[in-house]
């Protein structure tokens, strides 16, 4: 049988292959792209074998005792419900505290961290440094930090919502405060106005809405934040939950995570609510 197919010189292959390159084989990229995947099959396996994950199966029986032990709640005339809900309460007030005093920190520290409002480079990366070590140290070991400085209780706590929030807090303001418009503040400065004028007229009205809402989210994340806190003695809930624990009460546990849960719900719907009206959210 008499070969049909037609010759074809290397130029016209090359531009074929431009064109068409997956029907000509494997290309590089493509060997580079399927050797990624299998190496993250292959690590992820690894991992699962490492961590030994067929455990789960032989540990299925305790699993289960557990959960239903959390959901049979007994005796519940005799819970001490005061000591409980003095504990949210706290929990919340660690929460509120910790963050307003981040906000107002933050308030100030972002507009050292800007480049807009910061010309004087070193004192900028001074600034950006500090709040880069004050986010990248977890909560929970700024809160063994405070509990070790202080002592057990709530202050431990709110000193450590205080730090994190405002390393963090402030490294948001400072993007905002760089990516406002700059016309406005050019036509207050145009007025005469000095810098405390221009950043009251100029900055801070376009970059409000922004800070309350990062403001709010961070209250209610600080919520959480305090409850795990509190497991390692900076007070509020987490130690009630931790004592319930070490004496087997799991319904107890339930019953005051459920309540934790309640109080998240009820902040993140007031949180929606403040922004329906200070910010001019728009319901869809």
């Amino acid at each position: 049988m008499a070969n049909s197919l037609p010759n074809i010189d290397d130029k016209t292959l090359l531009s074929l292959r431009n064109q068409y390159p997956g029907a000509f084989g494997a290309t590089s990229k493509q060997l580079i792209r399927t050797l990624v995947v299998v190496s993250l099959v292959a690590y992820t396996v690894a991992s699962l074998w490492y961590f030994e994950v067929w455990r789960l199966a032989s540990a299925s029986d305790r699993a289960w005792r557990l959960i239903s032990a959390m959901f049979n709640w007994q005796d519940m005339a005799n819970w001490q419900y005061a000591q409980i809900y003095s504990g949210i309460a706290q929990t919340l007030a660690m929460a509120f505290l910790g963050t307003i005093l981040a906000t107002i920190a933050a308030l100030f520290i972002g507009f050292l961290a800007a480049r807009n409002t910061m010309p004087i480079s070193p004192i900028r990366h001074l600034v950006r440094r500090m709040l880069d070590v004050l986010r990248g140290v977890d909560q929970l070991v700024w809160g063994l930090v405070f509990v070790r400085a202080v002592g057990l209780g709530p202050l431990a706590g709110v000193l450590a919502i205080f730090v994190s929030d405002t390393g963090t807090l402030s490294k948001l303001y400072s993007e905002a405060i760089e990516n406002i418009d700059r016309k406005q503040v050019e036509g207050i400065r145009a007025t005469g106005a000095g810098p405390i004028k221009t950043v009251r007229y100029g900055y801070l009205p376009q970059v409000m809405p922004v800070f309350i809402s990062q403001s709010l989210y961070f209250f209610e994340s600080s919520t959480r934040s305090a409850t795990i806190l509190g497991l390692v003695g900076a007070g509020g809930v987490g130690m009630i939950i931790i004592e319930r624990f070490r004496a087997n009460l799991f319904d107890q546990v339930t019953f005051v995570v459920l309540n934790v849960l309640v109080c998240i719900f009820v902040i993140d719907w007031l949180s929606k609510k403040i922004r329906e009206k200070f910010i001019g959210e728009t319901r869809h």
